[in-house]
């Protein structure tokens, strides 16, 4: 099997840590596992976008995107609630009639 392969195989966080020899604070990852792990998931499909020559230079790529999620979290970043809750992009109820008068950024249809 690949390294590849072996990458795609993992399922625990710590695993992932532990496949790229990469340090990381057990008590952090605890309380933000999350955060990271969707953060990571997100740089991930970014990251299978760019060629790459080789596996090697493929899992550097996935490296990089585990290492940049969890040092984002390591230096306090505290998620919005639209990140927590994965709106981001989509249209917010108006808050005085409940319906989503701010639509696709027109904000001519807000309502008064």
């Amino acid at each position: 099997m690949s390294k590849v392969e072996d990458f795609y195989q993992i399922s625990d966080a710590e695993e992932y840590f532990e496949f790229f020899n990469l340090a990381y604070d057990s008590a952090l990852l605890d309380v933000k596992r999350s955060h990271i792990m969707r953060r990571f998931g997100k740089m991930l499909q970014k990251a299978r976008q760019i060629p790459a020559s080789s596996e090697e230079e493929r899992l550097k790529y996935y490296k990089f995107a585990l290492l940049s999620a969890y040092k984002e979290f390591e230096s306090g970043h505290a998620p919005s609630a639209a990140e927590i809750w994965d709106m981001d992009g989509r249209t917010l109820p108006c808050q005085s009639c409940k319906s989503a008068c701010l639509e696709e950024g027109n904000e001519a249809l807000a309502c008064s």
